[in-house]
């Protein structure tokens, strides 16, 4: 009860920080869905990494490291510590400064200009809505996941059936309702806050919980000598990459791409204040990564010796969970799960937010008028996805051991076949319409017939012709772009003009 009770204080202040935003809020749309363009460079670097590091990151790599080994950090982390701020530079920062030239809020509205197409709302739309909510399913049956392993044996007799933790329906919808509370209250704002909370509690308290895991999972007296004892308990497949296929590694060279299509990334370039806000965001985001990155692949990694005693039956989601509730005490445990959540919900509420805003303004249409109203279909808009997005996770709890590394990788899969179509749209005056919805289109039907041949997701070793499906998706993506943009017209001269205007006519 006292890890739960510090869980609870955890949420409540969370819900105040971010309702406290309201009191800056300004009444306009703008202010709600982009903070009035006045994030500088600290808030900003703690949104885009709170947004990047997931459930997928922490509860996801742990339970993948578990698997497979340390090889993970070379899979994820390494290349996401050097890509994500090449993204920052060549596509955040021209994105932020065609958003403020031109007034965008949402990167379906600079796609319309860009391409003279008012319809490719009703195709992107869909499509980037389909992918993002396995994204967010990977939120939310991480949290579950992570309430029921910390609090098991706390109710015995009213959660028999759960192991006598908070089911992990229940904590899901705890944590779904606590996010709603502030995104609806607070906007971009109240996001914004509570991520640079959040990423700074889960960034301190991830490290104690790296230091007591090490000391109870090696079981010695000293950190140097625990950390031995623990890495020499280990299989040696695992503490290299020799087990992994070359292919392997290079596909997973395409994931970190993803982040530069993903929507609610794209919104929180759009808030920056100035150029100069992004230079924190890239300089320090690799650090980052490492922090959070490799203390989550060694515990895993550690975890999967026999003496740590992980139960066969246990879900991978649950592990770091587990072992939080087996090696620290109650104030402490409770304050590590705290963590975990914080990491958990720092991608939730952008994502929640990313949606109202898209359906309000790409297909509403709603853009000036009525503020009041505008921001009123936001927030009812918003309530929906959060309800959707918990039913369908109730349905993915029911499968065997639903794996969240392997759903959050089809997911970056459909954004990273995603990607060529905004470098091309920044950098090649030949992109077209039709190309453009080639690729859309060519990226939503492979997926769809990739994830159904892969058992849903439920083939962990799944390929296609011996290739991984992010190799196939992007490649399908670019073939279509490039084929289809080479042989239909180009946008208006005056179109281009405004998007490349250090360019003469070609």
């Amino acid at each position: 009860m006292t890890s739960l009770t510090i869980i609870g204080i955890y949420l409540v202040i969370l819900l105040l920080l971010g309702v406290s935003s309201n009191r800056l809020f300004r009444g306009t749309s703008l202010d709600y869905m982009l903070a009035s363009h006045s994030i500088g460079p600290f808030l900003l670097l703690m949104s885009l990494f709170g947004t990047t590091m997931t459930s997928f990151s922490l509860v996801g790599s742990t339970g993948k490291s578990y698997a497979v080994g340390i090889g993970v950090y070379g899979l994820m982390a390494s290349s996401s510590a050097l890509l994500h701020p090449l993204c920052f530079f060549m596509i955040g920062l021209k994105v932020w400064r065609l958003g403020k030239t031109h007034g965008y809020s949402t990167q379906i509205e600079y796609f319309k200009d860009r391409l003279d197409s008012q319809r490719i709302g009703w195709v992107l739309f869909p499509v980037v809505v389909g992918f993002v909510i396995p994204y967010v399913l990977i939120g939310i049956l991480g949290a579950g996941g992570t309430i029921n392993a910390v609090t098991q044996g706390v109710f015995p007799e009213a959660f028999a059936s759960s192991g006598g933790g908070i089911p992990a329906w229940l904590g899901s919808l705890v944590i779904c309702g606590v996010v709603l509370t502030y995104v609806f209250f607070g906007g971009m704002r109240g996001t914004a806050w509570a991520n640079a909370f959040q990423t700074t509690v889960f960034m301190a308290l991830g490290v104690i919980t790296f230091f007591v895991l090490v000391k109870g999972v090696g079981g010695k007296e000293g950190f140097l000598e625990s950390m031995q004892a623990a890495s020499s308990a280990v299989a040696p497949g695992k503490l290299s990459r020799e087990a992994m296929p070359h292919r392997i590694y290079f596909a997973f060279l395409l994931v970190p791409f993803s982040i530069g299509m993903f929507p609610h990334i794209f919104q929180h370039w759009l808030t920056a204040r100035d150029a100069n806000a992004f230079k924190l965001p890239i300089v320090v985001h690799p650090l980052f990564v490492m922090i959070v990155w490799a203390p989550c692949v060694l515990i895993g990694t550690w975890a999967s010796a026999a003496s740590v005693g992980i139960p066969d039956t246990l879900p991978s989601a649950a592990i770091l969970g587990f072992l939080v509730n087996k090696h620290s005490g109650e104030v402490l445990s409770g304050l590590l799960t705290a963590g975990i959540l914080a990491a958990i919900m720092s991608s939730l509420d952008s994502q929640f937010l990313c949606l109202g805003t898209m359906f309000t303004r790409d297909i509403l249409g709603r853009r000036g008028g009525d503020e009041k109203k505008s921001i009123f279909y936001a927030r009812l808009f918003v309530v929906a996805i959060v309800a959707v997005c918990y039913g369908l996770a109730l349905l993915a709890s029911t499968a065997k051991n639903v794996s969240i590394f392997n759903l959050g990788i089809w997911c970056f899969s459909a954004f990273s076949a995603l990607f060529p179509v905004i470098v091309a749209a920044l950098y090649w005056r030949g992109l077209t319409k039709a190309g453009t919805y080639a690729s859309i289109i060519t990226t939503a039907a492979v997926w769809i017939a990739l994830l159904r041949d892969a058992d849903w997701g439920n083939n962990t070793h799944y390929s296609f012709l011996g290739q991984h499906q992010i190799v196939t998706l992007v490649a399908a993506s670019t073939i279509a772009l490039i084929g289809v943009s080479l042989m239909t017209k180009r946008p208006s001269e005056s179109t281009l003009a405004k998007f490349f205007p250090d360019h003469h006519r070609d």
